[in-house]
């Protein structure tokens, strides 16, 4: 009886696939290095620009700063400081302010400092770690506040209190002071930071229009869908967004590292398929056995 050979593809496929699981894998893990929380990260080319004197005492009057941009203010201790950057989705903020404190002679006693960080919905945003309250010796010449917060989120359930695209605000100011120490001038230094966290943070959807105070009546003045004219027959200007936006733009949401995932799953599911497919079909028709049997 004639005897055909078996065939001896099957540990050439077997080590194929396992090629391709391998390269598979290998672009899920590099596909978003800014997943991973390297603290190297570092802040805005717009850092190095000359940042704004002064600071706003409310909100409406916040002063604008720009992502990775640091300000200074000269005020008085007991005063409430106001600034307002943007943030969008995939960025985790970092705010940090530095308080000069007045001659420890002219002092009567310890201080607490405080930073906040509040929404485009004026909604308080906690820190995910940092040191938001700090005292100050009577002695002390300085004191460093800080606040990461959590990743902004492109989307969230509106009962949630998840950070949005839009602005953020700064508040400072003293928690606890002595009464005679109330008035004294005090130097204040803030810097923002943003890091770039990737699509791991992004949710199933995307906001219409980012939290940021006026947007909408700008928009809506710039089509001119609403706009009204006044007696002498001019447009109504276009209110002026204090906050800005980033330098490249708001995040148009189409776009995510989180297709590449996608992609590489879907690849890495059907090489999966494959290689079970290639173990589970057996070598066919033993050789001993004639054909048509």
């Amino acid at each position: 009886m004639r005897t055909t050979p078996r065939p001896r593809r099957t540990r050439g496929i077997r080590r194929a696939l396992t090629g391709a699981l391998l390269a598979g894998l290998t672009l899920l893990t590099t596909a978003s290095p800014a997943v991973a929380d390297d603290p190297s990260a570092s802040a805005s080319p717009a850092g190095d620009e000359a940042g704004p004197t002064e600071a706003g005492t409310t909100f409406r009057t916040a002063t604008a700063l720009k992502q990775g941009q640091s300000g200074i203010a000269q005020a008085s201790a007991g005063d409430y400081l106001y600034w307002v950057f943007p943030a969008d989705a995939g960025q985790r903020p970092t705010v940090r302010a530095t308080v000069k404190l007045p001659e420890s002679a002219a002092r009567r006693g310890t201080s607490a400092w405080q930073v906040d960080v509040y929404d485009g919905l004026r909604r308080r945003q906690a820190c995910m770690y940092g040191h938001q309250t700090r005292k100050a010796a009577a002695d002390a010449a300085t004191v460093e506040l800080s606040c990461v917060l959590r990743p902004v989120r492109s989307w969230s359930e509106p009962w949630a209190n998840d950070p949005l695209p839009g602005s953020y605000y700064i508040r400072l100011t003293v928690v606890d002071l002595p009464a005679a120490d109330l008035g004294l001038p005090v130097g204040v230094q803030v810097r923002t930071s943003i890091k770039e966290v990737g699509g791991s943070q992004d949710g199933d959807g995307t906001l219409s229009e980012p939290l940021v105070p006026g947007v909408s009546v700008a928009s809506t003045n710039e089509t001119g869908e609403t706009g009204e004219a006044d007696d002498g027959g001019a447009s109504a200007a276009p209110r002026t967004v204090a906050a800005g936006e980033p330098e490249d733009g708001w995040a148009s949401g189409w776009w995510t590292d989180r297709w590449l995932w996608t992609v590489g799953g879907g690849l890495l599911a059907a090489l999966a398929a494959v290689f079970g497919y290639s173990l589970t079909r057996g070598r066919g028709r033993p050789s001993h056995v004639p054909p048509g049997v």
